[in-house]
């Protein structure tokens, strides 16, 4: 049962490295992300903060993933 759980937070250790850059590129080009002097937004900050949460899971469970397969 141990490598099937490490292998699932492998993947979604993945996933997730893997999908929020990509979504945090999107957020930065979008008009909201800024106002008319150039300042970030709450749209761009709350975003921002999401996306490290989401990145910082995504290290713990490949860590995780890690340690369980290593023993």
């Amino acid at each position: 049962m141990t490598p099937l759980l490490a292998t699932l937070l492998l993947i979604n250790a993945a996933f997730n490295a893997l999908v929020w850059p990509t979504f945090y590129r999107r957020v930065a080009r979008d008009a909201r992300s800024k106002d008319a002097a150039g300042k970030p937004t709450p749209f761009l900050i709350v975003h921002t903060v999401l996306i490290a949460v989401a990145l910082t899971i995504a290290l713990a469970s490949a860590l995780a993933a890690i340690a369980a397969l290593v023993g």
